[in-house]
C-alpha cells in the first residue's frame, strides 16, 4: 500500500473513528485502526464489535492495499505532523507501516488486516433518509433521557419507530421520558422498530456534519443490527434485543396547571437551584402561583443543602389554573431546558404526586415527562 493524504483529512478521519476503538480487549487488533484503500479514498474504520465507525477521506492511491495500525500511536503520531501531505507505505513482509511528512519519518508495527473483524456491506436501497441536522436535534433531544443501568438493557437505547413518513424516537430510565417526532420525506413504505443504544446514537450526533447531507438508516435482515450512513461516514451498531415500555401510557392525557415560561430564565433558575440541590438529592421545589388580576403569575425555584445554604428564585410567567407546589430533580429539569430550541416552555401539572409534562411553545413533536419527588414533612 503507497498513500499520499493531508495532515488535517487524516487527523479527522482519526478523530471521527477512534471512539469505537476497544482499548481493553482481549483481541489486539480491535485496539488499531483499519486503513485501507478504496476505490480511489482512503478508509478508516474502528471496532470494539458493539459499535463500529468507518470514515473514508480524499487521498492519491499510488499502490492498493490494506493493514491496521495502532489506533492510540497512529493518532497521536499524525496529531504531531505539520500541516501538508503524510506519505504512507506498507512494508506487507513485516507489516510495518512508513509515515514521512516534512522531516519527520517513523516506522508502526502493525496487524495484518485479515485479522480485523470483517465490516458489513450495507445495501442502502430501501432505507429511511433523514436530514442529517434534523436527525441531530431529534437525537439531541432525547438520547439524555436514556438510563446508564445495564440492569434493564432496553432502557439504556431509544425507540426508533417509521410509520409511513412519521418517525418517532423515545428514551426513558424510569424517571422520565423523553419523545420526539417529526415527518420525513423519503419513505419506504416498510414499518421499521429498533432499539439503539444510546450510546451509538450519540456517537452518531458527534461525527455528522452539519447541513443538508442527508443520512441512511437500515437494519440489515437478520444481522440484529442498524448501520447509518452519509456520504463519507458509516455507523454500525449492534441493537438491543427486547420490548420497549409502552410510554404512550406514560403521557399524562390532562393537567389542572399549565405554565408557561421563559425558556432561558427557567434555565438560569434551575442552574442556581442545582448548586444547591446536588449536595443532596437533587430535589427543587416549584412553588406555581397563578396570581391575580394585579398580579402576574409567578414560578418560585427553591433548593436548600445542609452543608452549602439555599437558593430561592422567582420567574415570572403566565399560569392557567390552580396553584401547585411540585418537586422535580433539578438536573432533570435543567438537562430538558437545555434542549429546548423554543423561546417559551409549558410546564403541565395536575397534583404534586403526579408527572409533569415539558413541551417546547410553538413546537408540538416534542415532549417531556418528568417525575416528581416527594417533599419531607
Amino acid at each position: 500500500m503507497k498513500v499520499s493524504v493531508l495532515q488535517e483529512n487524516l487527523a479527522h478521519g482519526l478523530n471521527v473513528v477512534s471512539r469505537a476503538v476497544s482499548p481493553r480487549s482481549t483481541l489486539p487488533v480491535l485496539a488499531n485502526v483499519l486503513v485501507a484503500s478504496d476505490e480511489g479514498r482512503l478508509r478508516l474504520s474502528a471496532t470494539n464489535l458493539e459499535l463500529g465507525i468507518t470514515c473514508w477521506i480524499g487521498a492519491k492511491i499510488g499502490e492498493e492495499g490494506s493493514t491496521t495500525v495502532p489506533a492510540r500511536t497512529f493518532s497521536d503520531l499524525i496529531n504531531t505532523l505539520p500541516d501538508g501531505q503524510v506519505d504512507m507505505d506498507l512494508a506487507v513482509r513485516t507489516q510495518t507501516l512508513h509515515v514521512r511528512s516534512g522531516a519527520s519519518n517513523t516506522d508502526i508495527k502493525c496487524i495484518d488486516a485479515q485479522e480485523f473483524p470483517p465490516m458489513p456491506v450495507p445495501d442502502l436501497n430501501g432505507g429511511v433518509v433523514f436530514n442529517v441536522a434534523d436527525l441531530r436535534d431529534m437525537i439531541r433531544q432525547v438520547v439524555f433521557a436514556a438510563s446508564t443501568d445495564e440492569a434493564r438493557p432496553v432502557l439504556t437505547g431509544v425507540l426508533i419507530t417509521v410509520d409511513g413518513n412519521k418517525v418517532t424516537l423515545a428514551a426513558a430510565d424510569g424517571f422520565r421520558l423523553s419523545v420526539r417526532e417529526a415527518v420525513i420525506s423519503d419513505t419506504s413504505g416498510h414499518p421499521l422498530k429498533a432499539i439503539v443504544p444510546a450510546r451509538a446514537l450519540h456517537e452518531l450526533a458527534r461525527i455528522v456534519g452539519d447541513g443538508e447531507e442527508q443520512v441512511t438508516m437500515v437494519l440489515p435482515p437478520g444481522r440484529g443490527q442498524v448501520i447509518f450512513r452519509t456520504q463519507n461516514i458509516e455507523l454500525t451498531s449492534q441493537l438491543i434485543e427486547g420490548n420497549f415500555p409502552d410510554f404512550q401510557q406514560i403521557i399524562p392525557t390532562m393537567q389542572n396547571t399549565r405554565t408557561i415560561i421563559s425558556t432561558a430564565s427557567f434555565l438560569k433558575a434551575c442552574k442556581q437551584a442545582e448548586i444547591f440541590a446536588r449536595d443532596g438529592s437533587h430535589i427543587a421545589q416549584l412553588n406555581i402561583n397563578p396570581g391575580d388580576e394585579l398580579q402576574p403569575g409567578t414560578v418560585e425555584i427553591s433548593a436548600q443543602s445542609e452543608e452549602t445554604g439555599s437558593s430561592e428564585a422567582v420567574v415570572d410567567a403566565t399560569i392557567e389554573g390552580q396553584p401547585i407546589v411540585i418537586a422535580f430533580n433539578v438536573r432533570y429539569l435543567r438537562e430538558v431546558l437545555d434542549v429546548v430550541g423554543t423561546p417559551n416552555v409549558a410546564l403541565e401539572t395536575t397534583a404534586a404526586a403526579a408527572p409533569g409534562v415539558v413541551r417546547p411553545m410553538g413546537d408540538d413533536g416534542f415532549l417531556h415527562v418528568i417525575m416528581p419527588m416527594h417533599l419531607g414533612g
